[in-house]
């Protein structure tokens, strides 16, 4: 507790440098291609995610409660790409690989916001679908534009609070030693540990909010699951059971491609080399916005009717 108080304590002078060193990729050649291959994985997010956001502005048929959550995941994988993807660039491609220390602050709280969201974002999905099947006589009473607008307001004052505290407390911690972050991007488990002081409070939050935004989120997923098994389990035939299905598959898609590499990431903590943490968070936090929006038009029958009904009052 004395730690906790001395870290937290309003008298104490913090060392706070000039800027931080992002390192990126140790020992690896040729490794310039990577960046220029998650810059080409960003053009295609930026060009998927508005596309589905245009496509649900347009088509008034699709305003439906499932459609704004999906909406405002597009729009999360939309800002999450372009805070992160032209900074790595720049540090990279552009050999700048010095970034003052207020804006190493606040390219951790962007990173961060958007990472939380796209799992909060699953969560509403996956509860939405599961209403939808376990109780489809009562779904509009209870799943209603007034409820998911209010779910993912409170999603985003939650990540964002959340967010703040994990900054703020970066803020109470002095660096005399080391400015070199060993990551491709202001990463929050390799900055606090870079500190001379107590980071207890910092490391325990990080836990903590690993425990509520990843663990939490994905256990609830897959009840929700479970739970839609078996109340497919019930439906009279096969081709019922496959039909309704179907409408789960998406989501699923994207609850494995985002939680199997950041789970494995964050568990693994400072236990995983650098390089690896480098490549899983770096394609958790580009790939699922790229493919996002193309397993919702390859997937979702309502987007595809949609879009073939824009385009053909296009032209």
């Amino acid at each position: 507790m004395n730690s906790f108080n001395s870290a937290l304590g309003k008298n104490i002078s913090f060392v706070r440098p000039a800027y931080f060193i992002i390192q990126g990729f140790i020992g690896i050649p040729d490794i310039m291609y990577y960046y220029v291959f998650l810059c080409f994985v960003y053009i295609v997010s930026v060009l998927g995610n508005t596309v589905v956001m245009a496509v649900i502005y347009l088509d008034h048929n699709l305003r439906t409660p499932k459609y704004i959550a999906v909406f405002n995941l597009a729009f999360v994988d939309l800002l999450g790409s372009s805070a992160l993807v032209p900074k790595l660039l720049d540090i990279f491609l552009f050999n700048h690989p010095y970034i003052s220390y207020n804006d190493c602050l606040t390219f951790v709280f962007f990173s961060y916001l958007f990472l939380g969201m796209q799992v909060l974002n699953l969560v509403a999905l996956s509860y939405d679908r599961l209403i939808a099947i376990m109780h489809p006589l009562h779904y509009q009473v209870k799943v209603t534009h007034r409820f998911m607008l209010s779910l993912i307001a409170f999603f985003w004052v939650f990540a964002i609070t959340a967010t703040l505290i994990l900054v703020g407390l970066l803020t109470r911690l002095s660096f005399c030693r080391s400015v070199v972050i060993n990551s491709y991007f202001c990463d929050h488990g390799q900055i606090y540990r870079l500190a001379c002081n107590d980071y207890t409070p910092s490391n325990v939050l990080a836990v903590f909010i690993i425990v509520l935004v990843l663990w939490f989120p994905l256990i609830f997923i897959m009840l929700s699951y479970l739970c839609t098994g078996y109340a497919l389990s019930k439906v009279a035939t096969a081709q019922e059971r496959y039909k309704a299905f179907r409408t789960c598959t998406a989501h699923l898609s994207l609850v494995a491609i985002y939680f199997i590499p950041i789970l494995i990431t964050f568990t693994a903590g400072s236990h995983i080399h650098p390089n690896d943490r480098i490549i899983n968070l770096s394609l958790t936090s580009v790939f699922p916005p790229m493919l996002n929006p193309i397993i919702y038009v390859l997937q979702t029958q309502e987007i595809k009717a949609s879009v073939k009904k824009i385009l053909k009052v296009r032209i």
